[in-house]
């Protein structure tokens, strides 16, 4: 029996526990058992959390530019300085956590099951629930953007990359939360170290003439989805058990990443060189052009920036 104060609160909270009841049935029958190690964990029982806070997300992205159409941008500056930082900090913690289980644990390069290494992958499941959960926190990136005006970075890799994420690490921390899970979430983890600090950093003027990694970072990225596809598809070449469908969604995933992230690099590095060539033939010289981070402050020319990858 329902116990709410209130009959309409009541029903509707009836009517979710029903609806999330078929929901998770048929995503059940479609997807097989899940893992009962994340029963009850924050966001994973249900999907439509997760679901909502990306349609939150699509919705924000829509209508924030418009609603700062004709407002002045925000700084946020210090507030830039501490999310990146956090973000860094986040990121640098969950590498070492699965590096570190991994190596003590010895995972198997090549292929790892999801039920086969015991405590080590107690520690994973725990460290990659935090992943999942950081791909909520980085729907921040955007709506930094959108503050700022820098609606051109809102890019539609940028969009479906941050979008995408979050949706995939329900299911795959509902079904596959450890295994041959770890490789892909442990790169990235790394490269965010890299880029977080790179982004904080750039928030503070001084500082940022000196930074010059922000290229590699993209580059980083690339060789991350190139590497984490050879490492899928030798689990296929020499499979342990982690199963397989999960292993040719990931390729596809990957390949995804790979082509826009490649477009992005073409489009942000080589025609910038052409740009520079033609503008010091013309010129006598080459105009500077701070590589672009969510710390670039809203008063430089937006000609001058580069997009984000991510």
């Amino acid at each position: 029996m329902c116990d709410c104060r209130y009959s309409l609160i009541c029903l509707f909270r009836l009517e979710m526990e029903a609806f999330n009841h078929k929901l998770n049935t048929y995503i059940d029958s479609w997807m097989g058992p899940r893992d009962e190690r994340v029963q009850g964990w924050l966001l994973l029982d249900n999907y439509p959390p997760t679901f909502a806070l990306t349609l939150m997300y699509l919705l924000i992205v829509w209508l924030g530019p418009k609603y700062m159409r004709h407002r002045q941008p925000v700084s946020c500056q210090g507030l830039l300085v501490l999310y990146n930082l956090a973000l860094t900090l986040l990121s640098f913690y969950m590498f070492y956590e699965m590096v570190s289980a991994v190596w003590q644990g010895g995972y198997n390069f090549y292929c790892q099951d999801t039920h086969s290494a015991g405590e080590t992958d107690t520690k994973i499941i725990n460290v990659l629930w935090w992943y999942y959960f950081s791909k909520v926190i980085e729907f921040m990136d955007t709506f930094f953007f959108i503050l700022r005006k820098n609606n051109h970075q809102i890019t539609f890799l940028h969009i479906y990359h941050h979008a995408s994420m979050l949706n995939i690490w329900w299911f795959v921390m509902n079904w596959v939360p450890c295994g041959h899970s770890y490789f892909g979430a442990s790169l990235n983890s790394f490269i965010h170290v890299l880029m977080y600090s790179y982004y904080g950093l750039s928030a503070v003027p001084a500082i940022r003439p000196y930074l010059w990694w922000k290229r590699y970072i993209t580059q980083g990225q690339l060789i991350q989805f190139f590497l984490t596809m050879s490492q899928t598809i030798c689990a296929v070449i020499w499979p342990c058990g982690f199963p397989r469908s999960w292993l040719f969604f990931q390729i596809f995933y990957m390949a995804s990443l790979i082509a826009l992230f490649s477009n992005f690099y073409i489009q942000t590095y080589k025609k910038h060189r052409v740009s520079q060539k033609k503008a010091y033939h013309q010129n006598g010289s080459v105009d500077s052009l701070n590589g672009h981070a969510n710390g670039v402050t809203p008063t430089e020319t937006i000609t001058h920036r580069k997009v984000r990858a991510d």
